[in-house]
């Protein structure tokens, strides 16, 4: 089935949040440091205020008068807590990132906004910065902020089992340090916020994963309820994590329209997004592992540096994510890692698609590549033998989810996935296929990588199902569509129950006005969590409207069936009632008769509640080749298996697994959020950071298994986050095989161009190749002897 969205969004019908029109909008530029650390001595906006088309310029000092707390809360609790972890609404005397927000300039329109902004005069007393999350540990760093007591913002520990034991007596004990370098999210839409008054109230639309924390922000900030506050999240051009976060210059936006009785908008700006939209995959990995002989694992131990950035927006989940999920699909005795979470003077940091799941994996498959070589067995072969059997499943393993419940991989045959994936991609078949190219003088090399992620986070999301009336079938949900084909999925779940065209079926999601509770999107959930909801709720509203027509008709429900809109005697098509009817007859009148023992309205509201997650499991393979001259390396193909649990529609279910792919194509060979040593962002333009483009993605071969999740009633796995965790490690595997002679390893993402050069360059083994021609950070080489 195609998506119901897609008419409307090709046509150009789509409405984001730049498109939502409101007669006398004023808009937002924002004064933003350009140091990574400093004082705010003092600001003057005399001369900004008196710029033409000017409304307003205000610091935190001039929103104070309406803000209940100066500083954001972490997350979106809304209770009143101090939390130092957190950034405040506007810069309070000290910044601590390039792009901080320090005050904000309110024009007739956006040029305006922007020309005042630069007439804002700050004075600042740069202070030392930090740029690196392992030198921000030492105990004589720079403090990144300077009430803070040190740059260490919080510490913990994952693990089980004898680790001691586990090393003591082990055959193999390898040691290995790896990174996964930070970069940004880039959806096509930006960040944007727009703030209205009405009727005091305050409306917020805003392009967000998640509208009801916005809601709870915006009510703790503001000090205002929740029949005052209500927001709406439109169209939504893309999210992949930043969109998670609710940000201090949103706030901001909110708290000037509703002290200035206006409506304000802003729309972020692409070099603002690379400065101020939270960041990812910024960690330092130094491992041990134990082995017995014939490769399977004893033990793993290590330590994890996270680099937060300068502040908090959320919890730091993401290492506690990675330093779970470090096992894997596979058999590990004994674990043990220790993490520290960093503070330093960059953009803070939090989910981008995978929240910390790609770097677990990275981690992992590297394990196994470098085990591997070390036994001198195949690298598919060592997998296998470390695989989570079926005969294990379901298979818990000894440690806790963030939510304090166990976790239990639920379902999948993870060696059979694995297995599968390899003859597709004729795994075997490979060494004749990279003898031939390196005959012709092409170095190609093929590479495999694992993953298991946890999807279908709760602990709920909510959903009503209606009938109106008119026989018009509505669902309103807390999940938030962002381009994924939410409608499309809730409306064929509930099409499934009510026997209706899933065209006929509206759905309404990321508004706080049509339901009061919700999540929001995030964690590969809103399928398993919203349609578990919805196909309750549903499920509730068909039986209700059977036992009614029952009455009516006075016949068993057992002898009804819900087709095109109607509840129909089976085989009697001419005994019918039609949902509109029965929604009239339980929408009630004033003074007539009720039917006895039901309760008014044909809806039922339900939200799935659960702790236990499911867990989508994948194989990729991808063969690359690599210029040796220039240290590109290009994909020849790219091969993906994954287990998604039950797929509701197909083709959705192909979408989001080939953006996944294509997204950690980026990770693994393109994107490079650049910092230099003094935490300045280096990389702020599409110009220095560089995306995949059509030409650099191969097409895709995807294949699919149906191991339905025992945690839902769905059946169903989350797919969002599955096609990306493990790119990285399948593209980098490739390009360590297609280097195999040389003798090096790939110990960081992403592989750019220079980085491959400059490890031929320094290869402990060259002898099947010599240098002709110097390049900058390397050689050219050609056939023969040194």
């Amino acid at each position: 089935m195609r998506r119901l969205e897609d008419a409307r969004l090709l046509q150009g019908a789509g409405q984001y949040v730049d498109d939502v029109a409101d007669a006398g909008v004023l808009h937002v530029a924002f004064v933003r440091s350009p140091y990574p650390h400093a004082l705010v001595l003092s600001i003057d906006c005399a001369v900004a205020a008196a710029a033409p088309g000017v409304h307003a310029v205000l610091t935190l000092d001039d929103l104070s008068p309406v803000l209940a707390r100066r500083r954001m809360l972490r997350g979106a609790r809304a209770v009143k807590l101090s939390d130092k972890a957190a950034p405040h609404v506007l810069a309070n005397g000290e910044v601590a990132y390039v792009g901080e927000a320090i005050a904000m300039v309110i024009a007739d329109d956006r040029y305006l906004a922007e020309d005042a902004a630069g007439l804002v005069v700050v004075t600042y007393d740069p202070l030392p910065a930090v740029s690196d999350c392992r030198a921000a540990i030492a105990a004589d760093a720079p403090r990144v902020l300077l009430e803070n007591v040190g740059n260490i913002a919080m510490r913990h520990e994952a693990g089980y089992g004898d680790v001691a034991a586990a090393f003591a007596d082990a055959a193999h004990v390898l040691n290995c340090e790896l990174w996964q370098h930070r970069g940004c999210a880039h959806p096509m839409e930006t960040r944007g916020v727009l703030a209205e008054v009405r009727n005091d109230a305050l409306c917020i639309t805003a392009s967000t994963q998640l509208p009801h924390d916005v809601q709870a922000m915006a009510m703790a900030m503001l000090d205002l309820d929740d029949q005052q506050i209500r927001v709406i999240t439109p169209d939504v051009g893309g999210g992949f994590g930043p969109k998670y976060c609710v940000y201090a210059d949103e706030i901001a936006v909110a708290a000037a329209a509703w002290m200035l009785r206006r409506s304000i908008k802003w729309i972020e700006d692409r070099r603002e997004h690379f400065t101020c939209a939270v960041q990812e995959r910024d960690q330092f990995w130094s491992i041990q592992v134990a082995a017995n002989a014939d490769g399977t694992l004893r033990g793993v131990r290590g330590s994890i540096i996270y680099d937060q950035g300068a502040y908090m927006l959320k919890d730091a989940n993401l290492p506690y994510n990675s330093a779970t999920a470090m096992p894997g699909p596979y058999l590990l005795p004994a674990y043990d890692m220790q993490v520290l979470v960093a503070q330093t003077n960059k953009v803070p940091a939090s989910s981008v698609r995978g929240a910390g799941y790609p770097e677990v994996v990275f981690e992992m498959e590297r394990v196994m590549d470098l085990l591997a070589r070390e036994l001198g067995l195949d690298r598919a072969e060592v997998r296998r033998r470390n695989l989570i059997p079926l005969s294990k499943m379901p298979y818990a393993k000894p440690m806790k989810a963030r939510s304090g419940a166990a976790i239990v991989y639920d379902s999948g045959d993870y060696p059979a996935s694995q297995a599968a994936a390899l003859a597709a991609a004729d795994w075997d078949g490979f060494p004749d296929r990279q003898a031939r190219a390196r005959a012709s003088g092409r170095f190609i090399g093929i590479g495999l990588a694992n993953a298991v992620k946890g999807t279908g986070r709760g602990p709920f999301e909510s959903a009503t199902v209606r009938i109106t009336p008119a026989g018009r079938v509505s669902v309103a949900t807390g999940a938030t569509a962002m381009g994924q084909g939410l409608a499309t999925a809730l409306a064929q779940i509930t099409a499934d129950e009510l026997g209706v065209a899933p065209e006929d079926v509206a759905v309404v999601a990321g508004d706080t006005g049509s339901i009061s509770l919700g999540l929001g999107g995030f964690a590969s959930r809103q399928l398993v969590t919203a349609g578990s909801s919805v196909r309750l709720a549903a499920a509730a509203v068909a039986t209700k409207a059977r036992q009614l027509a029952s009455r009516m008709m006075e016949v068993a429900p057992d002898d009804l069936e819900l087709t095109h809109g109607e509840v129909r005697v089976v085989g009697v098509p001419g005994m019918k009632v039609g949902l509109g009817e029965l929604a009239r007859v339980l929408r009630g009148a004033p003074g007539a008769g009720f039917p006895e023992g039901f309760t008014p309205g044909l809806e039922a509201t339900e939200a799935f509640r659960t702790d236990a997650l499911a867990y989508a499991n994948t194989t990729h393979v991808c063969e690359v080749e690599i210029d040796i001259e220039t240290g590109e390396a290009r994909i020849l193909s790219y091969l993906a298996l994954q287990d998604c649990g039950r797929l509701v529609n197909p083709l959705i279910v192909e979408g989001q697994i080939q953006g996944g792919i294509a997204h950690g194509i980026g990770n693994a060979l393109f994107e490079f959020m650049n910092y230099d040593a003094d935490a300045n962002p280096v990389t702020t333009n599409f110009g220095e950071y560089l995306l995949p483009t059509a030409t650099d993605v191969p097409r895709f071969t995807t294949l699919y298994r149906e191991s339905l999740s025992t945690t839902n009633p769905l059946g169903a796995k989350g797919v969002g986050e599955v096609g990306t965790i493990p790119v990285a490690a399948a593209v980098i595997s490739a390009i360590e095989d297609a280097l195999a002679q040389f003798g090096v390893r790939m110990v960081k993402t992403p592989a750019l161009p220079e980085d491959i050069l400059r490890i031929i360059a320094d290869a402990p083994v060259r002898s099947q190749v010599r240098p002709v021609t110097s390049v900058a950070g390397g050689c050219r080489w050609s056939e023969g002897p040194l």
